[in-house]
């Protein structure tokens, strides 16, 4: 096991009907005008802006309200924000949402204390050194963002998607209603729960041996995501489901699960390309790019690979081929996409053939020597092949 640090400081406060405690949580934070950040009209059609707006009021404090954050949050809306922040002299920013919403008011916060422009952050011009407080309502389960350390917005101009990892990313504190999620269709539940895999797969790839705490609880948290998956998508009033799939969003990408291990991420990088170019939810391009990832790197380290196909998907060791095996796990992960409603090939998420080079060459690279990953260290001609095997 690695050497590490590890710190949340967001406050949990979980269950129904929590999303009435904001005005309090916001006011014991020094907080006493807030903006309050969310997307499309489903929250003030379910009257959830109005329960906030008046908790926000009953506590003594006055609020302004920016809606319209769409899915891959754009940085168009973060500088609207900023300019609202200022003008109004709003103190405490609250985003009342899923990942994306949660993601604009992170670029907010640090954006309203920074007098150059907040993409210096996404691009690596410069660091973010101080931010404004903000919390979170969650809505839906997915990103983790309601107390990771990253953020993700996309430059609308040049549709380059980049996310920025910093400590200041993670909010005070995160109210979580599982009732919240039970309006999402069917679609959105299943790409949420995708996400969440996908947040503790990168961790659980690792090339780590002597991890075997952080390999069960990953396993675990695998185990109950894809079973509560499977009964929210079909029942999106199971509390209970939702309960479970809410939770699990938050410590799949804390890092609770990830720490003193070697992490990936490059299955992440290429996403973020897709969804940059098409526009599609993150959840969906994560189903098709990470089985094409998995079948492309299985055999540099096949007993991992095995080993994920047996604890989380009880397929059968085969120990004189533990590559069958393998390839079993993949299989059975693909399967349970399918089973959900997800996509698996980059034609049903109507990406083109012909931008496979564009996409492969301006992924993101994340180490010194121009490669991406930080367990598999992927060349543009690897993740090219990766897309390739997704083109089928």
């Amino acid at each position: 096991m690695k050497n590490f640090t590890h710190c949340v400081p967001t406050r949990f406060v979980f269950g129904r009907g929590v999303e009435n405690e904001v005005g309090g949580l916001i006011r014991e934070m020094g907080g006493t005008k807030v903006l309050i950040h969310y997307g499309g009209g489903s929250a003030v059609r379910s009257g959830l802006i109005d329960r906030v707006k008046a908790s926000i009021e009953s506590a003594g404090l006055s609020c302004v309200c920016l809606g319209g954050v769409k899915p891959n949050p754009r940085d168009t809306k973060v500088y609207e924000g900023i300019e609202l922040v200022r003008r109004e002299k709003v103190d405490f920013i609250l985003a009342v949402g899923g990942g994306s919403v949660i993601d604009s008011s992170k670029a907010i916060a640090h954006g309203s204390c920074y007098d150059g422009d907040f993409w210096d952050f996404w691009c690596g011009k410069a660091k973010p050194e101080r931010t404004m407080p903000f919390g979170a309502v969650l809505t839906m389960a997915a990103a983790g963002s309601e107390s990771s350390n990253s953020c993700v917005i996309t430059q609308e101009s040049t549709l380059t998607k980049r996310g920025l990892r910093s400590e200041l990313n993670r909010p005070r504190f995160a109210v979580m209603n599982p009732e919240l999620a039970m309006s999402l269709p069917p679609y959105q539940i299943a790409c949420g729960a995708t996400d969440i895999l996908a947040h503790i797969m990168e961790r659980y790839f690792t090339c780590e041996t002597e991890v075997d705490l952080t390999d069960r609880l990953c396993e675990g948290a695998m185990t109950a995501i894809i079973r509560a998956a499977r009964i929210a998508v079909k029942h999106p009033d199971s509390y209970d489901a939702q309960a479970q799939l809410m939770w699990g969003s938050t410590i799949a990408h804390n890092d609770t699960l990830g720490i003193g291990r070697v992490q990936d991420w490059g299955s992440h990088q290429i996403e973020h390309e897709l969804s940059a170019l098409y526009d599609v939810a993150h959840g969906a391009g994560l189903a098709v790019v990470f089985p094409a990832w998995m079948r492309y790197h299985m055999d540099k380290n096949p007993m991992r690979f095995a080993q994920f196909a047996v604890r989380v998907y009880n397929c059968e060791m085969n120990f004189e081929h533990p590559e069958e095996t393998a390839l079993r796990g993949i299989e059975a992960h693909e399967a349970f996409l399918r089973e959900i409603g997800m996509p698996l090939t980059l034609k049903e998420l109507g990406a083109r053939t012909e931008d496979i080079p564009k996409l492969a060459a301006k992924t993101k690279k994340t180490n010194p020597d121009g490669t991406t990953g930080g367990v598999f260290h992927m060349t543009p001609t690897d993740i090219e092949a990766i897309l390739r095997i997704a083109d089928r």
